[in-house]
Order: structure tokens, then sequence, then C-alpha cells
């Protein structure tokens, strides 16, 4: 939700930050989020208000928050405070959005490199049930002549779900139950935050060299496995069930939320936007495809629905196509191949977070930040900061800390909001007209007019009518389907997503309060910017 600024100046080439930008927009929600959305949603109808969203607010904010960036050579924060003071608030609002995504992050890729580590073993643990974290209630799925186990689903749990909720998290019975802390989490949490630090300690000098390797792989895996998954029997019933559109759930505000919370609003420049919004939108569809294929595998070897196996965020990533894998031939190689994906595809994600952050707070205090080596020794406690704030999400009542902050801090009506306040401020406030005349100033191009109608009208229309349906729809988190949070818990959420939103009227009035964001003076801005 921030411009990325000094951005394209610093990196060695234009390659390298294409690369950056790439590796940002193709993330863990391309993988686990959007399949999952796709199918709950009516399967291929969730496709037509995507593609809506996309065209009306992701293409046109894209451009929007990179020429901001690229024009003012500013971090998220100083380059409201140059061209929009009344708004500055959205940029503190979009790092703090950051900073809870960082630490989602982090914990995910944890998991992810705890399970690449088991890929090793001689026997995946997560294929059976003769492991001393096993229940009577185990059924392994791979054993197809066992379907008399299966006549009662509710009864019974898979081995990958036992796997992952009693030997990886030893998961609490509430987020009440915080429990100890899992040490083998905590380790993978230190080599992830380790390799993060040293991937970009110098900016985008370490991490330029860093994303040839990142940005790519992902994509290579993800085709490995899409080819692996479409030879698999079953694998057309899956993709029938995630295409088939229900044409009645187009007429659902929940399908319209869904896909505009989908969008990620991220850092693009000018003609190459167009580009990279339609690789970030090509991958979910492709990952949508690898994905089902795999699941209408894994329903044809269990002989049942495939609805039954469908799952969203960690219950996608770390039960059902780790008990798809586990049911191929050579499970070990698909296994370590899905998880180098998922770490790749989160660490492209958290360094241009990362930097983003770190390009704000030097901008904010650039004679302090920018003598030698204080860059190194202010990402190092922004580090150890996420990382002692985390150690909550590490403990066996961790996973109930993370869909908090999931849920509320880093999804939905958060980012809605910043969203129609960001085209209301740059559209109508610092102008449409004066944004034309930075894109022609830096590109020697004219934009399309309908970019300036999409920041005057439609963005801000589209934007505030999802806010206001995803409030209307709002229902509260509950962890698999069956356990509900405490009301104080609930209380914290909307504190968490409070954060970010309140950070908008609040810096207004103090700019309105002390005459230093008045609509004078954001008018003279444009006037010498254009």
């Amino acid at each position: 939700m921030t411009p990325l600024g000094n951005n394209l100046g610093q990196w060695a080439s234009k390659v390298e930050f294409l690369l950056a930008v790439a590796g940002n927009v193709v993330g863990l929600g391309n993988v686990w989020r959007f399949p999952y959305l796709c199918y709950k949603n009516g399967g291929g109808a969730f496709l037509v208000p995507y593609l809506v969203f996309v065209a009306t607010c992701g293409v046109p904010l894209f451009l929007l928050e990179t020429t901001m960036g690229q024009y003012t050579q500013e971090g998220g924060i100083t380059c409201w405070r140059k061209l929009c003071p009344l708004a500055e608030g959205i940029g503190y609002g979009g790092q703090l959005i950051l900073l809870y995504s960082c630490m989602t992050y982090l914990i995910i890729l944890s998991w992810a490199l705890l399970y690449l580590v088991f890929s090793f073993s001689s026997q995946l643990p997560w294929a059976s049930c003769n492991n001393d974290w096993n229940t009577d209630n185990c059924v392994d799925f791979s054993i197809r002549s066992n379907t008399s186990e299966w006549a009662n689903l509710n009864l019974t749990t898979s081995a990958a779900t036992e796997f992952w909720e009693r030997r990886v998290l030893s998961i609490s019975g509430g987020i009440e139950e915080v429990g100890s802390i899992r040490w083998e989490i905590l380790l993978c949490l230190i080599v992830v935050w380790i390799a993060c630090y040293f991937c970009i300690w110098k900016g985008v000098k370490s991490t330029g060299k860093v994303v040839y390797f990142t940005a790519t792989f992902p994509y290579a895996m993800l085709l490995i496995l899409l080819i692996r998954g479409l030879s698999l029997p079953g694998a057309s019933e899956g993709l029938l069930f995630y295409l088939l559109p229900d044409i009645a759930r187009l007429i659902d505000p929940q399908v319209d939320t869904s896909s505009c919370t989908h969008i990620d609003c991220v850092f693009m420049f000018c003609r190459d936007c167009l580009w990279l919004c339609l690789l970030n939108s090509c991958t979910s569809v492709v990952a949508g495809f690898a994905v089902f294929s795999v699941l209408g595998f894994m329903a044809h070897e269990q002989g049942v629905p495939i609805a039954e196996v469908a799952e969203s965020g960690p219950g996608l990533a770390f039960i059902a196509y780790p008990q798809a894998v586990a049911m191929m031939p050579l499970p070990q190689l698909w296994a370590i191949c899905f998880f180098i994906m998922l770490i790749l595809l989160g660490l492209d994600t958290q360094f241009v977070a990362m930097e983003v952050v770190m390009t704000s707070i030097i901008d904010m205090f650039p004679s302090v930040m920018r003598r030698t080596g204080r860059r190194e020794g202010f990402l190092l406690l922004f580090c150890c900061t996420c990382f002692l704030a985390q150690l909550v999400m590490v403990t066996e009542g961790g996973m109930f800390v993370f869909q908090l902050f999931d849920y509320y801090a880093c999804n939905g009506a958060c980012i809605l909001f910043l969203c129609v306040f960001e085209s209301l401020a740059m559209g109508w406030i610092f102008g449409a007209d004066k944004l034309f005349g930075i894109i022609k100033d830096m590109t020697g191009m004219r934009a399309n007019k309908f970019f300036k109608i999409c920041w005057l009208y439609l963005a801000p229309l589209v934007s505030l009518g999802t806010f206001i349906c995803s409030l209307v729809e709002y229902q509260p988190l509950t962890f698999n389907r069956w356990y509900v949070y405490p009301a104080w818990a609930y209380t914290v959420g909307w504190v968490l997503a409070l954060s970010s939103i309140l950070l908008v009227p609040g810096f207004a009035l103090y700019k309105l309060s002390t005459g230093t964001g008045t609509l004078s003076q954001v008018r003279q801005i444009g006037n010498h910017w254009c």
C-alpha cells in the first residue's frame, strides 16, 4: 500500500528492479489463497469480479503508487508528505500493515523450512500413522484398500493433519493456552531471519543479486508441479471443480469481497505495470491448476469429494498438499520441490516489504540514517524487534495468534480502507490531471484516460463498496471451523485492524489543526511538481 521510492535509481539494472517487483507480486497468496477462494466462491464465476477489480483497482493503483515513488524519489511516508500532506496517515498505515505482514510471513517460512528438513527423511513423517504423535483416530489415506475405515470421516484424522497439529505445532486448546515454545520452529525462525538480514543488509545492491534466483526458481517449480499434477489420475475432476462456474454466486457480495481483497497493491512502474499485473493474475490462475489437479488426485485416491480435501492457507500448504505428495511416486522429491517453492515465494515478498520499510525510515531521518553503518544497525534492530514480537507465535498456542494477525491486521478491511483514501487523496485532492502530467514528464508518453476515470471514480467507489460489504458480511474468525475465539481476542483483532485505519483520519486532523496540510498547500505542491 505504499510507494517504493529510491528504487529504480539505485538498482544495478532495470532487470533486477523488475525481478524484485515480480517476486513481490507473486507470493504465497497466489498458491494457497487464490485457488481456495476461487473454488469457494463459485469456481469460474469468481474470475469475473476478480478481473473487474484488477482492471478498476489493481492496475490503476499499481501505476499510481509507483508514479508517486519514482517521481518523488521518496519512501512510503515522505512521498505523501511532499505530494499530499493531509494523506500522510496513509503512508504510516501502509507501513504498519507491512510490519504486521513481515511478522506473519516469517512464521510461515519457518514452518515451510521445518517441513523441508523433514522432507529429506527416508519416509515422510506425515505419510503414516506409525509415529509417537499419532492417535487411534489416525487414518493413512494412501492405503486405498482400507476404505471401510473412512466410513465416518468425522471420527478420523489424516496422518498429515496429525503431523501438522500434534507434531509441528503441538497445538493447544485455544489462544488462552499459550503453552511452551516450539523450539524447532524457533530455530527455523532464527535461520530465516538471518537469511533475510544478510540478503538485504546492503540495500538493493545485495537484494538485486538475490532476486535473480529467488524470483525465477519458484516459476520453474510451479511449472514442474503443474505438469506432474496434470499427469495424475483424478486431475481432470479437480480442474472441473476449480473452474466450473456457479453463476448464482455472481450476485453474492461475499464473492466480490473475496476477489477484491486478494488483489495486492504493490509497486510498479509505468509501461511495465500492465505486464507485471498480468503476471500476478496469470500466476494465480496457473497455481490454481497446479493445486487443484493435485487435490483432484488426492480425492480420487481417497474416494471422497474434493470439497473435503480443499483447504485454505496453512491447511492447504501444510496438510492437503503434503498429504497428496505422500501418495505420489518419489514423494520426497515432490515435497522438497514444493517447500523450496514456498520458501522462495515468501522470501521474495519479504525482501521487498522489508526494503520498503527501511527506505521509508531512512527517508524520514536522512541525516541520521544515511551515515555509514546506520542502515545495517537499524535493520538488525528491526529484525530483532520483529523476532521478539513473534515469540508468542511459535508457542503451542501460536497458531491462534498467527491467524488473528493474518485475518485482522494484514488483510480485509484495513487494506480496502487505505485503497479508498489513497485514490481519493491523489485523484481529487492532489489532482488526476497533475498525475497525468507527472507520468508524461517521466516517460514522454500520455497515460490512457481510463486510468483517470479509475482514480477519480471507479477505484474509490469499488473499494468503498467492497469495504462496506466486508463489514456487513463480517464473520468472526474461527479455527478449523470449530474453535471460537474468546471475546477479548476479537477485541484485540479489531484493535490491530484499527491501528492502521485510524492513522488516516488521525493524521489528517493533526495536519489541519497545525495548519501543515491545508488544501491550498496541497494545490501549491501539485503546481510545483507539474
